[in-house]
């Protein structure tokens, strides 16, 4: 931490970094400046080892920054409440706001990452116990075992943190500095041979147990749905051309039907039977849907060649197909049930050969109007 006399034009020349950082007050010494990689800068007191955040920088001014910490030096620090250990603060403050809220699969994925990360690493220190260097030791040994994984933990400690930040049990949060693993963009799209070669692999699985998931994905390819809308796709589900999710991930959704997908439905509840709850039944356990695990998958990619390939890229070709088509973005993003339509953006690029022919054709009709033809 640096020490420099602070002013007020000083402290707004502070400029953000990659990591928070602070800056301390020579002439009252308890007081510093913190400054997060946000932009955001936040009066802090020390006093006794304890740092107490009194207020940000645009909404309390500097003097009354140093008169509110002269204050606490005076008369003491205030009472505070008896700080809890983190696993009593997840379980009995934090997690009881959102469970009742979020989606059954929400929830066990959240409550997943507690029980086999942040409970056994964080539960016994007290929250103003969990240090920027505790939570990148964590960080740094999870990230060589699963990036990805390390990453998602790390955005449930920063959002019950910030809970706890917003009720005033922590003055900072350290796992808000704390940076995320890059990931390599995983969007992939099958080419106009590809989605062939698949098609002619599918044909060639007609009898069970393969029949029902070479259905699967075809379907997949067909609606542009995500995997578990299709394996649990219920028999109610289907009417009108067109599937009525009750609970896709984004909600209860539509999605419509082209003829050859509804070939492929008509199959399935032929062969599914008259009676039964899904489209897709376990063979097993008819009240119960096919696994989740489509084994074929694996072996047809491998088959024709596309390893890279994973199920969920046939919704990705799905939407690139639309793009292509010329179907506006909006659209798509309904087709897919993205709740945002900027989640649809990523496939705005598709379509920039069709854009650049097209500013082509424009440039050229402009240019005949310049000179009056």
């Amino acid at each position: 931490m640096s020490s420099v006399r602070l002013t007020k034009s000083r402290v707004e020349r502070l400029t953000p970094a990659t990591r928070e950082y602070s800056v301390q007050d020579t002439m009252v010494p308890s007081l510093s400046v913190r400054v997060y990689p946000s932009g955001t800068k936040t009066w802090v007191s020390t006093i006794s080892g304890r740092k107490i955040a009194l207020g940000k920088n645009i909404v309390m001014s500097l003097d009354d920054a140093r008169q509110a910490c002269l204050r606490r030096h005076v008369e003491g620090i205030a009472p505070r409440r008896d700080v809890p250990v983190y696993q009593a603060f997840v379980l009995n403050m934090w997690r009881p706001t959102w469970s009742t809220r979020c989606k059954l699969t929400t929830v066990k994925g959240r409550d997943f990452v507690l029980t086999r990360q942040l409970l056994p690493t964080f539960g016994v220190f007290r929250l103003d116990r969990i240090t920027r260097k505790v939570i990148d030791d964590w960080f740094d040994a999870y990230s060589g075992v699963a990036p990805g994984g390390a990453n998602f933990a790390l955005q449930i400690l920063r959002q019950s943190l910030n809970h706890a930040l917003e009720r005033d049990l922590i003055a900072i949060n350290p796992a808000c500095s704390v940076r995320s693993n890059r990931r390599p963009k995983m969007t992939r799209f099958l080419s106009r041979d590809e989605i062939r070669r698949l098609n002619a692999a599918l044909d060639q699985y007609v009898e069970e147990p393969y029949s029902a998931q070479a259905d699967i994905i075809r379907l997949l390819l067909l609606t542009g749905c995500r995997k578990m809308e299709i394996v649990g796709l219920k028999r109610r589900e289907v009417a009108d051309q067109r599937l009525r999710l009750e609970d896709s991930k984004t909600g209860p959704r539509t999605v419509y039907l082209s003829p050859e997908a509804q070939v492929v439905i008509e199959r399935r509840l032929i062969a599914s039977g008259l009676y039964g709850e899904y489209v897709f039944p376990s063979l097993r356990n008819p009240e119960r849907p096919l696994s989740k695990n489509l084994n074929l998958w694996y072996r047809i990619r491998r088959d024709i060649g596309i390893e890279d390939v994973r199920l969920h890229d046939l919704r990705h070709s799905y939407a690139s197909q639309c793009v292509m088509a010329g179907v506006p973005l909006p659209v798509v993003s309904r087709l897919l049930g993205h709740s945002q339509c900027s989640m649809t953006l990523r496939y705005a690029h598709v379509a920039d050969k069709d854009i650049a022919n097209a500013a082509e054709r424009i440039g050229t009709r402009m240019v005949a109007f310049l000179n009056g033809e």
